[in-house]
């Protein structure tokens, strides 16, 4: 991951271009609001008049975290494994709305704390059986970190060298929500506090144990810069999923960000490299307290509000109909002019 690709072109003259169109169909100019932003934000980031969302990717990280021995989950350590064997076997809810909306499913295996069955739909890149306990030592190693990077970039590129003209980035991981917030305290940055929810779900107690075990983790690195602070507080599939929307922006693919622990990922990402934004569709705003400081600071205005706090993609998934409804807005629809002439 040395090496940064330039960011794609974008063309004031091409984007006019696209808006004329766009205002030539047979609507009213500007009728069909950001469904028309979002065409053309799809064309400008393939770099083609007709854009496609005929084979969109779901690739999901898993990576435990070792700052589930603070309690910083409600869940225990095991259950990533445990829904990672539930995707494989196609019951998960990301599962189920793949299905709907006719997305296939990768799952990479970037730091399970677990072995895990042979698969197809499984792509073992395991950087390590889970990371350090960040409240008490650095999660990773620089080397694990770039390790975790290069998973990523290596199995974007992939799903794209296999057609894919869409990716939707998911993610499974008992315990990184507490991660996704440290990294967004040091690099939106913003006041822990501010960046700390309920995760996958937390009695008062639970949430309580969950700030202090952050509190120890803020204090001990005062990391602002974005390799170091994924060193510090990151996991190895927030890291991956970082290092899947720099080489997929660098491939002129859009990727579809998920909720708050993907948009951390993406926050690294376009910190470690600014073009990466230009990839980037937001899917939805989660309940998560903190996605929505986090989008801001993004500049992100996502698709979707629908009161989500799952992960998994689902989101994303969620919104796929929507892109695909914006590029037969552009590749299928008649002229005024064509209708008025009659020649449709």
């Amino acid at each position: 991951m040395s090496a940064r690709p330039d960011a794609p072109s974008w063309s004031e003259g091409t984007e006019a271009a696209l808006r004329r169109r766009l205002d030539d169909l047979a609507k009213p100019p500007g009728a069909l609001g950001r469904i028309e932003d979002l065409a053309v934000q799809l064309a400008l980031i393939q770099g083609r008049p007709d854009p496609r969302a005929d084979r969109v990717v779901l690739l999901i990280f898993a990576g435990d975290h070792g700052l589930t021995a603070e309690g910083v989950s409600s869940y225990p350590a095991s259950v990533t494994a445990a829904m990672v064997r539930t995707l494989l076997a196609g019951r998960a809810t990301a599962s189920a709305f793949a299905r709907s909306v006719g997305v296939e499913v990768r799952i990479v295996d970037a730091g399970v704390d677990a072995d895990l069955p042979t698969h197809p739909d499984l792509r073992v890149g395991k950087v390590r059986r889970g990371t350090r306990n960040a409240a008490r030592e650095p999660a990773m190693t620089v080397q694990e970190v770039q390790t975790a990077l290069s998973l990523g970039a290596r199995e974007a590129s992939a799903a794209i060298e296999d057609g894919a003209e869409i990716l939707v980035l998911g993610e499974m991981g008992i315990g990184n929500t507490a991660s996704a917030a440290l990294l967004m305290h040091r690099l939106t940055p913003a006041p822990l506090q501010d960046c700390v929810g309920l995760g996958a779900g937390h009695t008062p107690e639970g949430l309580a144990r969950k700030h202090t075990a952050l509190e120890r983790a803020a204090a001990r690195s005062a990391a602002t810069e974005p390799l170091a602070v994924l060193q510090q507080f990151g996991g190895f599939e927030i890291a991956a999923m970082a290092g899947a929307l720099i080489a997929a922006a660098a491939r002129r693919t859009p990727v579809v960000v998920d909720g708050f622990i993907v948009t951390a990922a993406a926050l690294a990402a376009v910190r470690l490299q600014p073009s990466a934004r230009t990839g980037c569709i937001f899917a939805h705003r989660s309940q998560e307290a903190g996605h929505g400081r986090m989008l801001t600071a993004l500049d992100a205005q996502p698709l979707l509000d629908l009161g989500l706090r799952l992960g998994e993609g689902t989101g994303g998934l969620l919104a796929v109909p929507l892109l695909r409804a914006a590029v037969a807005l552009l590749n299928e629809v008649a002229t005024l002019e064509d209708v008025v002439s009659g020649r449709v």
